[in-house]
């Protein structure tokens, strides 16, 4: 594992022809999708309360929610909210190829992508789609992983998605290895880890699945007396020593104590309301949308994808009306790098709070002075030597359209306050990697920018 984390060049596919096959498959695919009115979502109704449901029962529903909660600026909400209780799969096929781990990743079109194509897993399906409610092929190398051995399973967790735009949502990560030889379909390669995380410094190119599945991934598990450093970065080593520092300027005990002590202060309710009665919210023929042109609208599309199990289909997508910003605030505490984290309260979580980036928000907060998120302005101030990473990445493109957020990392300085607001504690890497073996700790943000930490001096 630390040796194909620390590859980015390989026999098998350079970068630069797997960089050349993504544009390729993008000039190849054909896609189309059109905005339709609800009334032409074939497949789909809205039902008598406004709720669009699909007309086999399965897949997902767009409804209504009433929230009411004692956290934050906002203390009661009405929203539409994705309901999809299905548990899919978001599955790597891994193989070890002339000594190096090889990760079999897709070239995959969702009708939301901003760019079409992304690198994906090697399965990533629903309950419906992979027992084939939509009558269409089963997904390529399904059986892999539904008839997988345990001794075969490198990585295996349940794991949440957007808490603000899911309900109580959760997909299983799993990361499987294979003796056996594996037939390479069109729009499958070979990839190893350090390539994939090469392209997750480019805007749009890793999916948020193929994100959330490699951040499951302790490489301190991998680390043995003979494992060869000579490729490792400054940054990386000392993302390593963070990653194996069990207790930081916290301990475990003290920080599962202070987010106890949060989940238990404070409440959050939740019940169904009709989408047509939803206070500041409107539907139309085209259109579930915030009155005053906020968050986000709820879209009806057709879609033509020419290499798909179905190749043509309709469906609701829930688009944004702002971009959004994850960023991590790290510092070097003692000689080793802490994360600032906070517990965020979201609508659509399992368990209250999910551990969160230091800020996560839509850029219409950053400006809101009433609203805005605790170090906001630190982030985006910060001087160009003080950002480690800043890159646009997509969110899931088959439930949201063309939505991408800023995702950054940013070193502290010494300007940086004391003092931190209730929510908010310092954790090493090591800390995060431990919630992150139990489910729904760790939100889906805070998951896709610790995915994109490279180790390697390239």
């Amino acid at each position: 594992m630390i040796h194909s984390l620390l590859t980015t060049e390989n026999p098998i596919n350079s970068t630069e022809s797997l960089r050349q096959w993504i544009e390729q498959r993008n000039r190849e695919v054909q896609v189309d999708v059109q905005l339709i009115p609800f009334s032409e979502m074939t497949g789909w109704y809205v039902d008598q309360d406004g709720s669009l449901k699909h007309n086999s029962g399965r897949f997902f529903t767009i409804q209504g929610i009433h929230v009411e909660t004692d956290y934050g600026h906002t203390r009661v909400w009405d929203q539409p909210i994705i309901n999809q209780p299905e548990i899919g799969y978001l599955g790597i096929l891994t193989k070890v190829i002339n000594g190096t781990l090889y990760f079999l990743m897709q070239a995959k079109i969702e009708p939301g992508n901003v760019n079409c194509v992304q690198i994906s897993p090697t399965l990533q399906a629903t309950k419906s789609n992979y027992t084939q409610v939509h009558k269409g092929k089963k997904p390529a190398y399904l059986d892999y992983f539904v008839n997988v051995k345990p001794d075969h399973v490198l990585l295996d967790q349940l794991q949440s998605e957007q808490g603000a735009r899911f309900l109580r949502k959760r997909n299983r990560n799993i990361i499987i290895l294979v003796d056996e030889e594996v037939e390479v379909l069109p729009d499958f390669r070979w990839m190893t880890l350090g390539q994939i995380k090469s392209f997750m410094h480019y805007d749009n190119m890793v999916n948020m699945d193929t994100r959330t599945v490699l951040s499951g991934i302790e490489y301190i598990d991998y680390i043995t007396p003979l494992t060869n450093f000579d490729n490792l970065s400054d940054f990386g080593r000392d993302m390593l020593k963070s990653a194996r520092t069990q207790e930081g300027i916290h301990s475990m005990q003290q920080i599962l104590s202070w987010l106890s002590g949060l989940k238990s202060r404070y409440d959050l309710f939740v019940s169904n309301k009709p989408i047509d009665k939803l206070e500041g919210w409107h539907r139309s023929e085209t259109e579930i949308a915030n009155n005053d042109g906020k968050y986000f609208r709820v879209i009806g599309v057709k879609v033509s994808i020419s290499n798909r199990e179905v190749t043509s289909w309709c469906q609701p997508l829930v688009q944004p009306l702002q971009q959004g910003l994850c960023a991590f605030i790290v510092r070097k505490i003692g000689g080793i790098y802490h994360f600032l984290v906070q517990a965020k309260l979201e609508c659509g979580n399992y368990d209250v709070m999910e551990l969160a980036p230091t800020v996560q928000c839509l850029t219409g907060n950053v400006y809101a002075a009433e609203k805005k998120p605790p170090f906001v302005d630190y982030v985006l101030n910060a001087p160009k030597e003080q950002v480690l990473y800043d890159v646009l990445q997509s969110e899931e493109g088959g439930r949201f359209f063309r939505e991408q957020n800023r995702n950054m990392i940013v070193e502290a300085g010494k300007d940086l306050p004391q003092q931190l607001p209730e929510h908010y504690t310092w954790m090493t890497l090591h800390q995060i990697n431990h919630f992150l073996k139990f489910n729904n700790y760790l939100n889906i943000q805070a998951r896709s920018i610790l995915s994109a930490i490279k180790y390697n001096v390239k």
